[in-house]
């Protein structure tokens, strides 16, 4: 029993990793209606900012609150810049761009900070004061600061006139025009929003898969895989898809014959179930759209 214990709270440190790729990937999925292919580089190259801020000498939670800042400002440059060119363009063209700012980032980190493998430290000390057999110091810390960020989330889009006029914009554009919100700006916002986030996320899971150009690839999967499962049209959905994703991952791990073999095959069967099955995901609604 401690076994399975065990598997469920690392998949819940590792399903938090997930739920903020998730919810990033959503924020811009709500914003333009696509998947940003590139949210995984887009971490992944925060996460080097990172690490050369712990290089300078920066204490690892002042090099964490500067990479969210910089990912932030870096997310509204990338709206504005490469992605608002292009809005009103054909759907083939955006889907392009996100592949190409994907290609763009993973070849630029490689340039500068090399495809060798560099090990990442955790922003949790080793020692909380207490002993646990069942769950580490850095997964504790991942779940307790990964739940504190999304409740601060959480209070933003829906206790503050910023929050409230990007869920405005991101609904209903139109309306939010009418009414005086400025549609642009705040899906630039959301594009930061979802950076620093995707930033939070990169830097969490270093430790555990180690800091490389590529080390999101498989992140970003399981990501997809949670925002489809909990739902595409709700933030809730995709934190709690990328938990289930995690669990089910674990499980999968340990219990199926040759499991270990198999969870990035998992996450694949599980985007095409849900396609299949439920495309609104559990948590999500049916959109209708009249045509």
């Amino acid at each position: 029993m401690d076994l399975f214990f065990q598997l469920t709270l690392a998949g819940l440190a590792i399903g938090s990793i997930y739920s903020c790729v998730a919810l990033a990937v959503v924020m811009i999925y709500q914003a333009t209606d696509h998947f940003n292919f590139a949210q995984g580089e887009m971490a992944m190259f925060s996460t080097f900012v990172a690490w050369t801020f712990l290089g300078l000498g920066a204490p690892v939670w002042l090099a964490l609150i500067a990479t969210v800042v910089v990912s932030f400002i870096a997310g509204v440059i990338i709206e504005r810049v490469i992605i608002k060119p292009v809005e009103n363009a054909p759907i083939f063209n955006q889907i392009i761009v996100f592949i190409g700012l994907l290609v763009i980032l993973n070849n630029v980190a490689g340039w500068i900070w090399e495809f060798t493998i560099k090990p990442f430290p955790s922003v949790f000390p080793s020692d909380l004061g207490f002993q646990s057999d069942l769950i580490g110091p850095h997964n504790l810390g991942v779940i307790v600061l990964t739940l504190v960020v999304l409740f601060l989330i959480f209070l933003f889009f829906r206790f503050t006139r910023v929050g409230l006029a990007m869920r405005a914009a991101a609904a209903n554009p139109d309306s939010a025009r009418l009414v005086g919100v400025s549609v642009s700006w705040m899906l630039a916002l959301g594009w930061g929003l979802a950076a620093a986030v995707g930033a939070i996320g990169g830097v969490l899971v270093a430790p555990i898969v180690y800091l490389e150009p590529n080390m999101m690839s498989g992140v970003l999967l399981y990501g997809f895989a949670g925002a489809l499962l909990g739902g595409v049209s709700t933030p809730f959905g995709a934190v709690m898809g990328g938990l289930i994703i995690g669990v089910l991952e674990n499980w999968v791990g340990q219990y199926v014959p040759g499991g270990s073999e198999l969870k990035l095959t998992f996450a694949l069967i599980m985007i095409v179930g849900v396609l299949l099955v439920k495309p609104a995901g559990l948590f999500g609604r049916v959109v209708v759209k009249r045509v």
